[in-house]
């Protein structure tokens, strides 16, 4: 009776729109109810389950639900999480929330005590996961970062493939042979992108194992050996110099207290008329820390940064910041499609792991999306250089740039300038016409 009556108080303060139905380990139920709103169901199947909701609510109901401890009750598990999320978005608030967020911002240094062994070994955690299950939900070219959607209809495939050539387009890729290091390489994507499409030179730097042996591989299967090449070693190691650093998907885990060694790195390889380009996860409501559930399972080491905590590091370091874009609902979209792949292909994921993984990353893949739909989380893509002048005076050339790569297939042969041309051409003909 006491962690019923804990928990009634407990959602109480969390539901303030909607309507929530529990029902309790005997069968008995109740429900809490506020403003107009969605409704959902949840179903608390032992005494376990129910005793940690109650004392570990923001780790405690993700581990009911891997463990089989809880299930959705008339609705599905991303409208129960979605009525959560909404609520807590909304000004709902868990019992000493204030008291807990600021310990773990004061805990988050010590959290985030990414040193080059320990990234290494959280780096391990995620990414050296069976390749096997990212082809499984990723597009075919295993970008596991954020897509960027031109159209409501663009397939993740399509998305991913802009995404590349928006970063293509702000490195400003204008003759070939450029040097460009890939911060956080993954499977080799963007970094064979680059070498191919802007006959670019790139060396792509990885902790994971994997990532560096299946980018090595898909490197020779292009024929691009030559000109891509991939290290197993942590970006503060790289002492080469080049005209481009790249990372995406990488920055969220470095840590904040690692941001000034991230960028005095960034600054010590960039050559004096180079172009940086980083993209990375944020939050639009300031510094937080990351959700304990999110921290044990999912992402060990791993923080999400507002901009404000991390341009004023960029301010010392010497760099300037020369373009911040923000991405609002990309990340959510993209998401969306992973989530429907991941479920298309659950049985054959189950097989490689077994249940309890597979409804770990259902509710990984869910409240990440609702984190970017709800909590005001975003991405961000910051350009920087040592110069002012290192990139064009206006945006137009992001523009001109994707849609030349867009229209013409670059390894045929023509140079990016030759397409940039060719693409003025098309269009003075077209208004002619």
């Amino acid at each position: 009776m006491l962690y019923e009556a804990l928990l009634r108080a407990l959602l109480r303060r969390v539901i303030v729109a909607g309507r929530l139905h529990v029902i309790l380990p005997d069968g008995r139920d109740f429900v809490i109810e506020g403003a107009p709103g969605p409704a959902a169901g949840v179903r608390i199947l032992d005494r376990r389950s129910l005793r940690h909701l109650v004392r570990r609510p923001g780790l405690g109901f993700g581990e009911a639900w891997m463990d089989g401890g809880i299930e959705p009750a008339g609705c599905t598990l991303y409208e129960l999480l979605d009525l959560l999320v909404m609520n807590l978005a909304a000004g709902g608030r868990l019992p000493f929330d204030r008291l807990v967020a600021r310990a773990a911002l004061w805990m988050r240094r010590l959290q985030q005590h990414n040193s080059a062994s320990n990234a290494r070994r959280k780096i391990a955690h995620h990414y050296d996961l069976s390749g096997r299950l990212y082809s499984l939900f990723l597009d075919r070219d295993r970008q596991y970062s954020c897509a960027y959607f031109q159209s409501p209809t663009d397939t993740i495939e399509q998305a991913q493939a802009q995404k590349k050539r928006h970063i293509a387009a702000k490195l400003c890729l204008d003759r070939p042979e450029l040097s460009v290091l890939d911060i956080g390489s993954g499977w080799g994507g963007l970094a064979i992108t680059l070498a191919r499409d802007h006959g670019a030179r790139v060396t792509g730097v990885t902790l994971s194992a994997e990532q560096h042996r299946e980018a090595t591989a898909a490197a020779a299967a292009a024929g691009l050996s030559d000109r891509v090449r991939f290290l197993l070693t942590d970006y503060r190691a790289v002492t080469e110099r080049f005209d481009r650093v790249v990372s995406v998907g990488m920055f969220e885990h470095v840590g904040v207290g690692y941001y000034p060694a991230f960028f005095e790195t960034i600054g010590r390889i960039l050559r004096p008329d180079g172009v940086g380009l980083l993209h990375a996860i944020g939050r639009s409501d300031g510094p937080g820390s990351t959700n304990p559930w999110i921290r044990k399972y999912i992402f060990p080491g791993g923080y999400s940064p507002a901009l404000s905590e991390v341009l004023a590091v960029v301010e010392r370091s010497g760099l300037c910041a020369t373009d911040i874009e923000i991405l609002r609902l990309h990340y959510a979209e993209t998401l969306r499609a992973w989530r429907a792949r991941f479920i298309r292909n659950r049985d054959t994921i189950a097989a490689i792991y077994d249940e309890r993984f597979c409804r770990m990353w259902e509710f990984y893949l869910i409240g990440s999306e609702l984190a970017f739909r709800r909590q005001g989380h975003m991405v961000w893509q910051m350009q920087f250089a040592h110069r002012q002048d290192a990139v064009p005076l206006t945006r137009d050339y992001i523009t001109d740039n994707e849609r030349a790569v867009a229209g013409i297939n670059l390894a045929d042969g023509p140079t990016i300038e030759g397409a940039r041309n060719e693409v003025q051409r098309r269009d003075k003909r077209s208004a002619a016409g």
